[in-house]
């Protein structure tokens, strides 16, 4: 497929993203990301591999819609940690006899 990053053409195919990235560990996700197989990685990472650019040439958006495109998954931000009640609040409830209210 050909596509324009940080307007330089590209033909980039399914395939040789795949070939490219294998190996790369991904970076911690903080951003907009690109599922890979089975890993997570940062839509900056993806495009500086496969295209060979600084990651300061081109935008998230341009390199989202070509993996997009090439049927990737895209994800707008990183994934919700699991919310808990923190220990203190739990140690202190039990101190006094009561449950913690999330536990109820």
């Amino acid at each position: 497929m050909r596509c324009v990053i940080a307007q330089y053409p590209f033909d980039l195919t399914k395939i040789g993203v795949l070939a490219s990235m294998k190996g790369v560990k991904p970076e911690l996700v903080t951003g907009a990301s690109v599922t890979i197989g089975r890993r997570r990685y940062p839509v900056k990472q993806v495009g500086q591999v496969t295209t060979g650019q600084d990651r300061r040439d081109f935008t998230v958006g341009e390199v989202t819609r070509a993996m997009a495109r090439l049927g990737f998954t895209c994800h707008d931000g990183p994934e919700a940690a699991p919310v808990s009640v923190p220990l203190p609040l739990r140690a202190t409830s039990a101190l006094v006899g009561g449950t913690c209210p999330v536990d109820v």
